[in-house]
């Protein structure tokens, strides 16, 4: 497990290092609320809007169960230690900003066609449990759809992803973070080897330390392995005579998932390598609908009333990029791919000790695994 004394602490006050931050989402604000906690002074640079990207087109789910059961051990753990922070990162961050993010442990149900592997699945997990047909509709009455069974993980929980967004830059610019919306990083700046800040068309800002924390955008900043992957999700309302549990638990099942929020469904997600397309697809939407149905059958009758399309970040090995570069002085946080918000509180934690000198990078994680692919 990820200790405490491994990640170490932010908590005690550094002197005033001047740090670049490229990238207000999920990492890069949360990174830069951490480091000013422990008094570096710090600007994030935002090409758009801040939390406009991956973490506002995501679900929110915290997904540890159906995301991650091929992921490697090294993973496993990250995700596993991330999930233990988030009670407390929720609560911490909701006081400081004032925002409520929606943060519960709701459980998800993962329905599933092989009730003798889930069965497995379950006895060697006891955060797991196995659940036939019968017990499923005698509980969720309206998953008619065709499934064997399901597993239910009822420590599974999810956020409202776009209010976290809102609460991260509250919380940064509370702490007395700079962000500067609109202002795309153009080039890196070096001297001498070393990197010394980040150029954009306005200005130019010196730094002792660059953090690369642009998303699906991160190769477009510097020569990093990082691949843009489209993903479109729908949300669909009831009609008003039914009657739904909009408190009840995500559910995945048919290839896509359903998170209950708001008084709505959502229902997600495509995946196709589109480069920086995000323009939406009505093969997308029928594509959506018709899993949804196979899991719920009265989804037919609901009604769609949004659909978007965001980036994530997948690296070559489909394993984040956390820690050094190449290049001394610039350190980089991206390829999350689909647990950007999952991983958010421990990203926070790492990242900000080894910037601060305080933590070494995961090996499994590090930048520097790709030796010619990264600056």
């Amino acid at each position: 497990m990820f200790c405490g004394d491994r990640l170490g602490s932010i908590r005690e006050k550094q002197t005033d290092m001047k740090i670049i931050i490229i990238g207000a989402g999920a990492a890069g604000l949360s990174i830069g609320w951490r480091l000013r906690q422990a008094g570096a002074d710090v600007t994030i640079l935002e090409r758009a809007q801040p939390a406009g990207g991956a973490i506002w087109a995501s679900a929110g789910m915290l997904a540890l169960a159906a995301e991650l059961e091929t992921s490697p051990p090294v993973e496993v753990e990250f995700a596993q230690y991330s999930n233990s922070l988030w009670p407390d990162f929720a609560t911490e961050l909701e006081e400081v900003s004032g925002q409520s993010i929606g943060y519960a442990r709701s459980g998800a149900l993962l329905l599933g066609s092989d009730d003798v592997a889930m069965a497995s699945r379950a006895a060697a997990d006891p955060s797991l449990t196995f659940l036939t047909a019968d017990e499923v509709r005698s509980r969720w009455p309206m998953l008619t759809g065709e499934y064997q069974g399901a597993l239910w993980a009822r420590n599974e929980a999810h956020v409202d992803n776009r209010a976290l967004g809102r609460a991260l830059s509250i919380a940064f610019l509370k702490a007395g973070g700079v962000l500067k919306p609109a202002e795309a990083a153009v080039n890196i700046l070096r001297h001498g080897g070393l990197t010394v800040g980040v150029a954009t068309s306005f200005t130019r800002y010196p730094a002792d330390l660059v953090l690369l924390a642009a998303g699906a955008w991160s190769g477009q900043v510097a020569e990093v392995p990082i691949t843009p992957v489209k993903g479109e999700i729908i949300t669909l309302a009831p009609p008003s005579d039914v009657a739904f549990d909009f408190g009840g638990p995500v559910i995945w099942g048919a290839g896509i998932y359903l998170v209950p929020r708001g008084g709505r469904l959502l229902v997600g997600a495509t995946v196709k390598e589109a480069g920086f397309d995000t323009s939406l697809s009505g093969d997308a939407v029928r594509y959506l609908r018709d899993r949804a149905a196979a899991v719920i059958p009265g989804l037919t009758r609901w009604q769609m009333d949004e659909h978007w399309a965001g980036l994530r970040p997948a690296s070559p090995d489909g394993l984040p990029l956390l820690g050094p570069s190449h290049a001394p002085g610039l350190f980089i946080a991206s390829g999350q791919y689909r647990n950007g918000i999952l991983f958010t509180p421990a990203i926070a934690r790492l990242m900000a000790d080894m910037l601060l000198g305080k933590a070494e990078p995961i090996p499994a994680f590090d930048p520097r695994r790709f030796k010619d692919k990264t600056p």
